[in-house]
Protein backbone atom coordinates (compact mmCIF):
# COMPACT_ATOMS: atom_id res chain seq x y z
CA UNK A 1 0.00 0.00 0.00
CA UNK A 2 1.64 3.11 -1.05
CA UNK A 3 1.00 6.54 1.21
CA UNK A 4 2.24 9.76 0.73
CA UNK A 5 4.60 9.69 3.18
CA UNK A 6 6.67 7.23 1.13
CA UNK A 7 7.92 10.51 -0.70
CA UNK A 8 8.54 12.62 2.95
CA UNK A 9 11.63 12.51 4.97
CA UNK A 10 11.03 13.22 8.56
CA UNK A 11 12.63 16.74 7.98
CA UNK A 12 10.00 17.50 4.97
CA UNK A 13 7.07 16.07 7.59
CA UNK A 14 8.43 18.86 10.27
CA UNK A 15 8.22 21.68 7.71
CA UNK A 16 5.03 21.08 6.31
CA UNK A 17 3.78 20.96 10.01
CA UNK A 18 5.54 24.35 10.37
CA UNK A 19 3.12 25.81 7.89
CA UNK A 20 0.30 25.43 10.36
CA UNK A 21 1.77 24.86 14.06
CA UNK A 22 4.00 27.46 15.84
CA UNK A 23 7.18 25.97 17.86
CA UNK A 24 6.85 22.76 19.63
CA UNK A 25 9.64 21.41 17.72
CA UNK A 26 10.17 18.44 19.64
CA UNK A 27 6.91 17.33 19.54
CA UNK A 28 7.17 17.57 15.34
CA UNK A 29 10.13 15.53 15.16
CA UNK A 30 9.08 12.91 17.52
CA UNK A 31 5.94 12.04 15.77
CA UNK A 32 7.47 12.77 12.24
CA UNK A 33 9.93 9.49 13.13
CA UNK A 34 6.69 7.77 14.47
CA UNK A 35 5.15 8.14 10.93
CA UNK A 36 8.05 7.73 9.08
CA UNK A 37 8.48 4.61 10.94
CA UNK A 38 5.18 3.08 9.78
CA UNK A 39 5.93 3.81 5.90
CA UNK A 40 9.65 2.14 7.04
CA UNK A 41 7.68 -0.89 8.57
CA UNK A 42 5.32 -1.34 5.25
CA UNK A 43 8.79 -2.09 3.30
CA UNK A 44 10.11 -5.04 5.15
CA UNK A 45 9.57 -8.82 4.57
CA UNK A 46 6.64 -9.87 6.53
CA UNK A 47 7.56 -12.32 8.92
CA UNK A 48 9.43 -9.11 10.66
CA UNK A 49 7.14 -6.43 9.32
CA UNK A 50 4.30 -7.89 11.73
CA UNK A 51 6.87 -7.98 14.42
CA UNK A 52 7.85 -4.05 14.97
CA UNK A 53 5.21 -2.53 16.60
CA UNK A 54 3.76 0.95 16.23
CA UNK A 55 5.48 3.87 18.47
CA UNK A 56 2.63 5.14 20.25
CA UNK A 57 3.30 8.39 21.48
CA UNK A 58 2.49 10.60 25.26
CA UNK A 59 2.28 14.05 24.64
CA UNK A 60 2.00 16.35 27.93
CA UNK A 61 1.33 20.05 27.65
CA UNK A 62 -1.53 22.95 29.17
CA UNK A 63 -4.30 23.09 26.92
CA UNK A 64 -4.59 25.28 23.39
CA UNK A 65 -0.82 24.46 22.48
CA UNK A 66 -1.27 22.22 20.04
CA UNK A 67 -1.17 19.04 20.44
CA UNK A 68 -4.42 17.76 19.00
CA UNK A 69 -3.41 19.92 15.89
CA UNK A 70 -0.29 18.46 15.38
CA UNK A 71 -2.37 15.06 15.29
CA UNK A 72 -4.63 16.36 12.79
CA UNK A 73 -2.64 17.84 10.60
CA UNK A 74 -0.34 14.69 10.38
CA UNK A 75 -3.50 12.63 9.49
CA UNK A 76 -4.52 14.98 6.34
CA UNK A 77 -0.71 15.08 5.20
CA UNK A 78 -0.51 11.55 4.79
CA UNK A 79 -4.04 10.99 4.19
CA UNK A 80 -4.69 8.18 7.12
CA UNK A 81 -8.34 7.46 8.85
CA UNK A 82 -8.05 9.44 11.85
CA UNK A 83 -10.53 10.38 14.83
CA UNK A 84 -10.15 12.07 18.28
CA UNK A 85 -12.05 10.69 21.50
CA UNK A 86 -12.35 11.97 24.81
CA UNK A 87 -11.07 9.21 27.66
CA UNK A 88 -13.40 10.86 30.13
CA UNK A 89 -16.68 10.36 28.16
CA UNK A 90 -15.66 6.55 29.26
CA UNK A 91 -16.46 7.38 32.65
CA UNK A 92 -19.84 8.87 31.98
CA UNK A 93 -23.31 7.30 33.58
CA UNK A 94 -23.73 4.03 31.77
CA UNK A 95 -20.70 3.21 30.59
CA UNK A 96 -19.84 -0.27 29.37
CA UNK A 97 -15.96 -1.55 29.26
CA UNK A 98 -16.69 -3.22 25.48
CA UNK A 99 -17.99 0.40 24.75
CA UNK A 100 -14.28 1.38 24.46
CA UNK A 101 -14.48 -0.69 21.13
CA UNK A 102 -16.17 2.28 19.45
CA UNK A 103 -13.27 3.91 19.16
CA UNK A 104 -12.12 1.45 16.41
CA UNK A 105 -15.57 1.48 14.65
CA UNK A 106 -15.54 4.98 14.81
CA UNK A 107 -11.84 5.32 12.86
CA UNK A 108 -13.23 2.51 10.29
CA UNK A 109 -16.41 4.58 9.42
CA UNK A 110 -14.05 7.04 8.81
CA UNK A 111 -11.55 4.97 6.78
CA UNK A 112 -14.38 3.53 4.54
CA UNK A 113 -15.79 7.21 3.83
CA UNK A 114 -12.40 8.47 3.31
CA UNK A 115 -12.09 5.55 0.73
CA UNK A 116 -15.34 5.89 -0.68
CA UNK A 117 -14.94 9.59 -1.98
CA UNK A 118 -11.77 8.46 -3.48
CA UNK A 119 -13.52 6.22 -5.49
CA UNK A 120 -16.18 7.82 -6.53
CA UNK A 121 -14.11 11.23 -7.45
CA UNK A 122 -12.13 9.04 -9.82
CA UNK A 123 -15.69 7.78 -11.26
CA UNK A 124 -17.03 11.00 -11.18
CA UNK A 125 -16.18 12.03 -14.73
CA UNK A 126 -17.89 8.91 -16.21
CA UNK A 127 -21.09 9.43 -14.17
CA UNK A 128 -21.13 13.33 -14.98
CA UNK A 129 -21.53 12.18 -18.57
CA UNK A 130 -24.71 9.30 -17.44
CA UNK A 131 -26.12 12.37 -15.78
CA UNK A 132 -26.10 14.07 -19.11
CA UNK A 133 -27.80 11.87 -21.04
CA UNK A 134 -30.42 11.22 -18.19
CA UNK A 135 -31.18 14.45 -18.15
CA UNK A 136 -31.16 14.93 -21.97
CA UNK A 137 -33.81 12.00 -21.30
CA UNK A 138 -35.88 13.99 -19.29
CA UNK A 139 -36.13 17.12 -21.62
CA UNK A 140 -36.31 15.12 -25.00
CA UNK A 141 -37.44 11.66 -24.06
CA UNK A 142 -37.45 9.42 -26.83
CA UNK A 143 -34.31 10.71 -28.24
CA UNK A 144 -31.72 8.48 -27.09
CA UNK A 145 -31.17 5.46 -29.04
CA UNK A 146 -29.40 3.31 -26.01
CA UNK A 147 -33.19 4.21 -23.86
CA UNK A 148 -35.49 3.07 -26.53
CA UNK A 149 -37.62 0.19 -25.63
CA UNK A 150 -35.74 0.68 -21.99
CA UNK A 151 -38.75 1.95 -19.82
CA UNK A 152 -40.79 -0.61 -17.54
CA UNK A 153 -44.50 0.28 -17.43
CA UNK A 154 -43.93 3.01 -14.96
CA UNK A 155 -42.09 4.86 -17.56
CA UNK A 156 -39.64 4.98 -15.41
CA UNK A 157 -36.21 4.42 -17.07
CA UNK A 158 -34.86 0.47 -16.52
CA UNK A 159 -32.22 0.10 -14.03
CA UNK A 160 -32.13 4.08 -12.95
CA UNK A 161 -34.46 6.52 -11.20
CA UNK A 162 -35.22 9.16 -13.72
CA UNK A 163 -39.49 9.96 -14.89
CA UNK A 164 -39.37 10.43 -18.62
CA UNK A 165 -42.08 13.33 -19.01
CA UNK A 166 -43.22 14.29 -22.90
CA UNK A 167 -43.27 18.05 -21.57
CA UNK A 168 -41.04 19.77 -18.66
CA UNK A 169 -43.91 20.94 -16.50
CA UNK A 170 -46.26 22.45 -18.53
CA UNK A 171 -43.39 24.07 -20.87
CA UNK A 172 -43.17 22.24 -24.21
CA UNK A 173 -40.00 21.18 -26.07
CA UNK A 174 -40.57 24.39 -28.43
CA UNK A 175 -41.04 26.70 -26.19
CA UNK A 176 -37.61 25.52 -23.84
CA UNK A 177 -36.10 25.96 -27.66
CA UNK A 178 -37.66 29.59 -27.99
CA UNK A 179 -36.32 30.58 -24.86
CA UNK A 180 -33.05 28.92 -24.58
CA UNK A 181 -32.26 30.17 -28.28
CA UNK A 182 -32.96 33.79 -27.29
CA UNK A 183 -29.80 33.57 -24.81
CA UNK A 184 -28.13 32.11 -27.34
CA UNK A 185 -26.52 34.70 -30.28
CA UNK A 186 -25.17 32.01 -32.47
CA UNK A 187 -29.17 31.09 -32.81
CA UNK A 188 -28.28 27.63 -33.62
CA UNK A 189 -30.70 26.32 -30.51
CA UNK A 190 -33.38 28.01 -32.52
CA UNK A 191 -32.54 26.48 -35.69
CA UNK A 192 -31.73 23.24 -34.46
CA UNK A 193 -36.10 23.30 -33.23
CA UNK A 194 -36.42 24.50 -36.42
CA UNK A 195 -35.49 21.65 -38.06
CA UNK A 196 -37.74 19.61 -35.60
CA UNK A 197 -40.54 21.34 -36.66
CA UNK A 198 -39.64 21.21 -40.06
CA UNK A 199 -39.17 17.80 -40.53
CA UNK A 200 -42.56 17.03 -38.63
CA UNK A 201 -44.21 19.23 -41.31
CA UNK A 202 -42.67 17.54 -44.16
CA UNK A 203 -43.36 14.64 -43.06
CA UNK A 204 -47.47 15.16 -42.20
CA UNK A 205 -47.30 16.54 -46.13
CA UNK A 206 -45.80 13.93 -47.37
CA UNK A 207 -48.44 11.44 -45.71
CA UNK A 208 -51.50 13.28 -47.13
CA UNK A 209 -49.74 14.09 -50.69
CA UNK A 210 -49.20 9.66 -50.65
CA UNK A 211 -51.88 8.90 -49.03
CA UNK A 212 -53.16 6.23 -51.54
CA UNK A 213 -49.18 5.09 -50.80
CA UNK A 214 -49.47 4.32 -47.93
CA UNK A 215 -48.31 1.16 -47.88
CA UNK A 216 -44.95 1.84 -49.24
CA UNK A 217 -42.55 1.39 -46.71
CA UNK A 218 -40.07 3.67 -48.35
CA UNK A 219 -42.07 6.35 -47.76
CA UNK A 220 -42.27 5.67 -43.95
CA UNK A 221 -38.30 5.17 -43.20
CA UNK A 222 -38.13 8.35 -45.14
CA UNK A 223 -40.10 10.10 -42.75
CA UNK A 224 -38.87 7.94 -39.78
CA UNK A 225 -35.35 8.96 -40.56
CA UNK A 226 -35.94 12.64 -41.19
CA UNK A 227 -37.65 12.80 -37.75
CA UNK A 228 -34.30 11.13 -36.08
CA UNK A 229 -32.05 13.22 -37.37
CA UNK A 230 -34.10 16.47 -36.12
CA UNK A 231 -34.88 14.71 -32.87
CA UNK A 232 -30.59 13.91 -32.48
CA UNK A 233 -29.92 17.79 -33.88
CA UNK A 234 -32.23 19.15 -31.12
CA UNK A 235 -31.08 16.67 -28.44
CA UNK A 236 -27.26 17.85 -29.35
CA UNK A 237 -28.63 21.53 -29.30
CA UNK A 238 -29.60 20.57 -25.61
CA UNK A 239 -26.71 19.44 -24.85
CA UNK A 240 -25.12 22.23 -25.55
CA UNK A 241 -27.52 24.51 -23.11
CA UNK A 242 -27.24 22.03 -20.29
CA UNK A 243 -23.15 22.56 -20.66
CA UNK A 244 -23.42 26.31 -20.78
CA UNK A 245 -25.84 26.15 -17.81
CA UNK A 246 -28.64 27.67 -19.89
CA UNK A 247 -31.06 25.73 -18.54
CA UNK A 248 -30.53 25.09 -14.80
CA UNK A 249 -33.83 26.90 -13.42
CA UNK A 250 -35.96 24.61 -15.41
CA UNK A 251 -38.12 21.65 -13.51
CA UNK A 252 -37.93 18.37 -14.54
CA UNK A 253 -39.18 15.19 -11.99
CA UNK A 254 -37.44 12.97 -10.94
CA UNK A 255 -37.70 9.64 -8.46
CA UNK A 256 -35.71 9.66 -5.55
CA UNK A 257 -35.50 6.69 -2.47
CA UNK A 258 -37.65 7.32 0.49
CA UNK A 259 -35.44 7.63 3.49
CA UNK A 260 -36.90 5.57 6.01
CA UNK A 261 -37.55 6.58 9.22
CA UNK A 262 -35.97 4.32 12.10
CA UNK A 263 -38.47 3.30 14.72
CA UNK A 264 -37.75 4.22 17.97
CA UNK A 265 -37.68 1.86 20.54
CA UNK A 266 -35.77 1.30 24.23
CA UNK A 267 -31.96 0.48 23.95
CA UNK A 268 -30.78 -1.92 26.70
CA UNK A 269 -27.75 -0.41 28.37
CA UNK A 270 -24.80 -2.89 27.37
CA UNK A 271 -25.74 -3.80 23.89
CA UNK A 272 -23.22 -3.62 21.38
CA UNK A 273 -24.65 -0.96 19.12
CA UNK A 274 -22.85 -2.29 15.78
CA UNK A 275 -25.40 -5.05 15.79
CA UNK A 276 -28.57 -3.07 16.55
CA UNK A 277 -27.64 -0.68 13.96
CA UNK A 278 -27.34 -3.60 11.73
CA UNK A 279 -30.31 -5.34 12.84
CA UNK A 280 -32.34 -1.60 12.44
CA UNK A 281 -31.17 -1.96 9.17
CA UNK A 282 -32.30 -5.28 8.27
CA UNK A 283 -35.75 -4.67 9.48
CA UNK A 284 -35.99 -0.64 7.65
CA UNK A 285 -35.39 -3.21 4.39
CA UNK A 286 -37.30 -5.54 4.81
CA UNK A 287 -40.26 -3.29 5.29
CA UNK A 288 -39.88 -1.17 1.83
CA UNK A 289 -36.42 0.16 2.31
CA UNK A 290 -36.31 1.08 -1.32
CA UNK A 291 -39.16 2.35 -1.86
CA UNK A 292 -39.21 6.02 -4.03
CA UNK A 293 -40.99 8.88 -4.40
CA UNK A 294 -41.68 11.69 -7.13
CA UNK A 295 -39.98 15.19 -6.63
CA UNK A 296 -40.07 17.95 -8.92
CA UNK A 297 -36.85 20.16 -9.25
CA UNK A 298 -34.68 22.33 -11.23
CA UNK A 299 -32.21 21.20 -13.57
CA UNK A 300 -29.79 21.99 -11.22
CA UNK A 301 -30.57 19.73 -8.38
CA UNK A 302 -31.86 17.10 -10.52
CA UNK A 303 -28.18 17.09 -11.88
CA UNK A 304 -26.30 16.83 -8.07
CA UNK A 305 -29.52 13.94 -7.19
CA UNK A 306 -28.75 12.31 -9.96
CA UNK A 307 -24.82 12.64 -9.82
CA UNK A 308 -25.25 10.78 -6.02
CA UNK A 309 -27.70 7.92 -7.91
CA UNK A 310 -24.80 7.09 -10.41
CA UNK A 311 -21.73 7.27 -7.93
CA UNK A 312 -23.78 4.78 -5.34
CA UNK A 313 -24.75 2.54 -7.64
CA UNK A 314 -20.95 2.52 -9.69
CA UNK A 315 -19.45 2.22 -6.21
CA UNK A 316 -18.48 -1.45 -5.29
CA UNK A 317 -18.96 -1.57 -1.35
CA UNK A 318 -16.76 -4.29 -0.75
CA UNK A 319 -14.18 -3.36 -2.26
CA UNK A 320 -14.45 0.13 -0.54
CA UNK A 321 -14.57 -1.96 2.70
CA UNK A 322 -11.51 -3.91 1.79
CA UNK A 323 -9.32 -1.06 1.23
CA UNK A 324 -10.99 0.82 4.05
CA UNK A 325 -9.73 -2.01 6.39
CA UNK A 326 -6.12 -2.26 5.34
CA UNK A 327 -5.88 1.29 5.49
CA UNK A 328 -7.28 1.52 9.05
CA UNK A 329 -5.19 -1.55 10.21
CA UNK A 330 -1.74 0.22 9.06
CA UNK A 331 -1.67 3.38 8.39
CA UNK A 332 -5.02 4.32 11.38
CA UNK A 333 -4.76 7.28 13.92
CA UNK A 334 -6.74 7.66 17.04
CA UNK A 335 -5.66 10.39 19.03
CA UNK A 336 -6.81 9.79 22.89
CA UNK A 337 -7.66 13.30 24.69
CA UNK A 338 -7.33 13.98 28.56
CA UNK A 339 -6.11 11.08 29.31
CA UNK A 340 -4.65 12.46 32.42
CA UNK A 341 -8.39 12.28 33.60
CA UNK A 342 -8.77 9.06 34.20
CA UNK A 343 -5.03 8.69 35.88
CA UNK A 344 -5.24 7.34 39.41
CA UNK A 345 -3.40 9.23 41.58
CA UNK A 346 -1.61 7.44 44.55
CA UNK A 347 -3.42 4.58 46.21
CA UNK A 348 -6.98 6.57 46.30
CA UNK A 349 -9.93 4.92 46.16
CA UNK A 350 -13.85 5.32 45.46
CA UNK A 351 -14.36 7.28 41.80
CA UNK A 352 -10.93 6.33 40.71
CA UNK A 353 -11.39 3.21 40.40
CA UNK A 354 -13.86 3.25 38.15
CA UNK A 355 -11.04 5.43 36.25
CA UNK A 356 -8.84 2.72 36.54
CA UNK A 357 -11.27 0.40 35.00
CA UNK A 358 -11.12 2.38 31.95
CA UNK A 359 -7.53 2.72 31.75
CA UNK A 360 -7.79 -1.10 31.46
CA UNK A 361 -10.35 -1.45 28.89
CA UNK A 362 -8.71 1.03 26.92
CA UNK A 363 -5.25 -1.28 27.28
CA UNK A 364 -6.38 -4.30 25.05
CA UNK A 365 -6.97 -1.79 22.11
CA UNK A 366 -3.07 -0.49 22.50
CA UNK A 367 -2.02 -3.12 22.44
CA UNK A 368 -3.98 -4.89 19.64
CA UNK A 369 -7.15 -6.94 19.37
CA UNK A 370 -9.57 -7.65 16.74
CA UNK A 371 -13.00 -5.22 17.05
CA UNK A 372 -15.96 -6.56 15.00
CA UNK A 373 -17.37 -3.71 12.69
CA UNK A 374 -19.58 -3.41 10.12
CA UNK A 375 -16.91 -3.07 7.72
CA UNK A 376 -15.43 -6.53 8.53
CA UNK A 377 -12.90 -7.45 11.71
CA UNK A 378 -10.32 -4.74 12.16
CA UNK A 379 -6.97 -5.79 13.69
CA UNK A 380 -6.01 -2.88 15.83
CA UNK A 381 -2.07 -4.19 16.40
CA UNK A 382 -0.35 -1.31 14.17
CA UNK A 383 -3.20 2.03 14.48
CA UNK A 384 -1.35 4.58 15.76
CA UNK A 385 -2.70 5.81 19.49
CA UNK A 386 -1.14 9.85 20.28
CA UNK A 387 -2.54 10.45 24.01
CA UNK A 388 -2.72 13.53 25.17
CA UNK A 389 -3.57 15.49 28.72
CA UNK A 390 -2.30 18.29 30.93
CA UNK A 391 -1.26 16.23 33.65
CA UNK A 392 -1.38 19.15 35.73
CA UNK A 393 -3.17 17.24 38.87
CA UNK A 394 -1.60 14.08 37.94
CA UNK A 395 1.41 12.75 36.37
CA UNK A 396 2.39 9.79 33.85
CA UNK A 397 3.14 7.76 36.13
CA UNK A 398 -0.32 7.76 37.80
CA UNK A 399 -1.31 5.25 34.74
CA UNK A 400 -1.44 2.02 35.11
CA UNK A 401 2.38 0.57 33.95
CA UNK A 402 0.83 -1.85 31.69
CA UNK A 403 -1.00 1.36 29.48
CA UNK A 404 2.45 3.51 30.33
CA UNK A 405 4.38 1.10 28.38
CA UNK A 406 2.30 1.10 25.25
CA UNK A 407 3.03 5.01 25.50
CA UNK A 408 6.99 4.72 24.85
CA UNK A 409 7.35 7.78 23.19
CA UNK A 410 7.18 11.00 25.49
CA UNK A 411 7.06 14.55 24.30
CA UNK A 412 6.08 17.37 26.72
CA UNK A 413 4.93 20.86 24.91
CA UNK A 414 6.48 24.07 25.82
CA UNK A 415 3.14 26.79 27.13
CA UNK A 416 2.53 29.84 24.94
CA UNK A 417 4.04 33.80 25.68
CA UNK A 418 3.29 36.54 23.66
CA UNK A 419 6.22 36.04 21.25
CA UNK A 420 4.44 32.77 20.60
CA UNK A 421 0.97 34.42 19.80
CA UNK A 422 2.66 36.80 17.45
CA UNK A 423 3.81 34.20 15.44
CA UNK A 424 0.66 32.21 15.80
CA UNK A 425 -1.29 35.52 14.62
CA UNK A 426 1.12 36.17 11.11
CA UNK A 427 2.80 33.35 10.33
CA UNK A 428 0.69 30.06 9.63
CA UNK A 429 -0.68 29.82 6.31
CA UNK A 430 -4.24 30.23 7.81
CA UNK A 431 -3.43 32.75 10.93
CA UNK A 432 -5.59 34.39 12.58
CA UNK A 433 -5.60 37.49 10.88
CA UNK A 434 -5.77 36.27 7.45
CA UNK A 435 -9.13 34.54 8.41
CA UNK A 436 -10.79 37.51 9.76
CA UNK A 437 -9.79 39.43 7.04
CA UNK A 438 -11.42 37.52 4.20
CA UNK A 439 -14.31 37.11 6.47
CA UNK A 440 -14.79 40.67 6.48
CA UNK A 441 -13.46 40.75 2.82
CA UNK A 442 -17.04 38.88 1.97
CA UNK A 443 -18.55 41.84 2.94
CA UNK A 444 -16.35 44.22 0.99
CA UNK A 445 -14.55 45.38 4.18
CA UNK A 446 -10.87 45.72 4.32
CA UNK A 447 -8.66 45.46 6.91
CA UNK A 448 -5.13 45.15 7.85
CA UNK A 449 -3.32 44.77 11.16
CA UNK A 450 -0.21 46.86 12.04
CA UNK A 451 2.55 45.34 13.61
CA UNK A 452 2.03 47.02 16.81
CA UNK A 453 -1.75 45.78 16.99
CA UNK A 454 -0.45 42.35 16.54
CA UNK A 455 2.05 42.86 19.56
CA UNK A 456 -0.61 44.46 21.83
CA UNK A 457 -2.74 42.02 21.19
CA UNK A 458 -0.36 39.33 21.90
CA UNK A 459 0.51 40.62 24.97
CA UNK A 460 -2.97 40.75 26.07
CA UNK A 461 -3.22 37.33 25.79
CA UNK A 462 -0.58 36.40 27.02
CA UNK A 463 -1.54 38.35 30.68
CA UNK A 464 -5.15 37.19 30.61
CA UNK A 465 -4.09 33.49 30.54
CA UNK A 466 -1.69 34.54 33.73
CA UNK A 467 -4.33 36.11 35.49
CA UNK A 468 -6.99 33.17 34.41
CA UNK A 469 -7.09 29.65 33.38
CA UNK A 470 -4.58 29.34 30.67
CA UNK A 471 -6.37 28.05 27.54
CA UNK A 472 -3.41 28.69 25.45
CA UNK A 473 -3.52 29.96 21.63
CA UNK A 474 -7.30 29.55 22.20
CA UNK A 475 -7.58 33.22 24.22
CA UNK A 476 -6.29 34.69 20.77
CA UNK A 477 -10.05 33.50 19.63
CA UNK A 478 -11.63 35.51 22.14
CA UNK A 479 -9.59 38.95 21.58
CA UNK A 480 -9.91 38.91 18.50
CA UNK A 481 -13.73 38.46 18.16
CA UNK A 482 -13.81 41.20 20.94
CA UNK A 483 -11.84 43.09 18.91
CA UNK A 484 -13.86 43.06 15.68
CA UNK A 485 -17.36 42.60 17.41
CA UNK A 486 -18.66 45.49 16.23
CA UNK A 487 -16.89 45.96 13.11
CA UNK A 488 -18.81 42.37 12.36
CA UNK A 489 -21.72 43.14 13.64
CA UNK A 490 -21.98 46.54 11.30
CA UNK A 491 -20.27 45.44 8.34
CA UNK A 492 -22.95 46.57 5.66
CA UNK A 493 -22.45 50.27 6.50
CA UNK A 494 -18.05 49.96 5.61
CA UNK A 495 -18.92 48.28 2.54
CA UNK A 496 -16.25 49.56 0.43
CA UNK A 497 -14.20 50.89 3.35
CA UNK A 498 -10.28 49.83 4.26
CA UNK A 499 -9.86 49.75 7.93
CA UNK A 500 -6.27 49.59 9.47
CA UNK A 501 -6.27 47.78 12.97
CA UNK A 502 -3.58 49.93 15.00
CA UNK A 503 -2.39 49.82 18.65
CA UNK A 504 -4.93 52.54 19.32
CA UNK A 505 -7.78 50.78 17.97
CA UNK A 506 -6.80 47.58 20.05
CA UNK A 507 -6.75 49.51 23.43
CA UNK A 508 -9.64 51.47 22.61
CA UNK A 509 -11.95 48.16 22.32
CA UNK A 510 -10.02 45.84 24.45
CA UNK A 511 -9.60 48.62 27.76
CA UNK A 512 -12.15 46.79 29.54
CA UNK A 513 -10.54 43.82 29.31
CA UNK A 514 -7.66 45.24 30.13
CA UNK A 515 -8.98 46.86 33.54
CA UNK A 516 -11.72 44.58 34.76
CA UNK A 517 -10.43 41.82 36.55
CA UNK A 518 -13.17 39.63 36.17
CA UNK A 519 -12.95 38.07 33.08
CA UNK A 520 -15.53 35.28 33.36
CA UNK A 521 -17.84 36.89 30.63
CA UNK A 522 -14.99 36.87 27.88
CA UNK A 523 -14.20 33.62 28.26
CA UNK A 524 -15.68 31.63 24.86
Amino acid sequence: MKTVLEDLTPKQIVEQLDTYIIGQKKAKRSVAVALRNRTRRLKLPEEIREEIAPKNILMIGPTGVGKTEIARRLAKMCGAPFIKVEATKYTEVGYVGRDVESMVRDLMAVGYNMVREEMQEKMKAAAEQKVEEDLLDLLLPGSGKKHKNTSDENGKQEGGSVMLPFTVFGTSVSEIADAAGSQDKSGASSEGFSAHNSAQTSAAAGQGENAGLSASAAGDESAQHAEKEALSSTREKFRRMLREKKLEEREVEVSVKKRQKMPSMEIIAGGNMEDMESAMQSISSMFGGNRTKKRTVSIAEARQILLEDHLDRMTDPDKAADIAKERVEQMGIIFIDEIDKIAVQGNSHGADVSREGVQRDILPIVEGSSVNTKYGVVDTTHILFIAAGAFNLSKPSDLIPELQGRFPLRVELDSLNAEDFERILTEPKNALTRQYADLLETEQVHISFTDEAVKRMSALAADTNSRMENIGARRLHTIMETLLEDLSFSADEHAGETIEITGEYVDERLKDIVQNQDLSKYIL
